[in-house]
């Protein structure tokens, strides 16, 4: 079992950066593929990035792509997302979560979930 706690949220301008991080406990996060999600009020949680355990693999929804990268340090036990270009759109509560086997893109596949944290983009 792991447990993971997001931080790094916060308010930010738009065309501005982040980069959130995500602390796991408990198993190492080298045993899990991870990902990022996000949810706006009112929305469904929807998918924003993942990695392979290794890191050498990532994965990125179509709105992420070249804004976010997603990275990982399985000797610090953490996974990060720099996000840069931030818009309004991007505003929501961003979840870290990890997952036994291959990434997926859908938030039912994962069996472990961070608090979130939240991100404010200001126009």
């Amino acid at each position: 079992q792991v447990q993971l706690v997001e931080s790094g949220g916060g308010w930010v301008q738009a065309g501005g950066s982040l980069r959130l991080s995500c602390a796991a406990s408990g198993r190492s996060v080298s045993a899990y593929a991870m990902g990022w999600f996000r949810q706006a009020p009112g929305q469904e949680r929807e998918f924003v990035a993942a990695i392979v355990r290794s890191g050498g693999s990532t994965n990125l929804a179509d709105s992420a792509k070249g804004r976010f990268t997603i990275s990982r340090d399985n000797y610090k036990n953490m996974v990060y997302l720099q996000m840069n270009n931030l818009q309004s759109d991007d505003t929501a509560v961003y979840y870290c979560a990890a997952r036994l086997g291959h990434w997926s893109t859908s938030p039912g596949a994962y069996d472990y979930w961070g608090q979130g944290t939240q991100v404010t983009v200001s126009s």
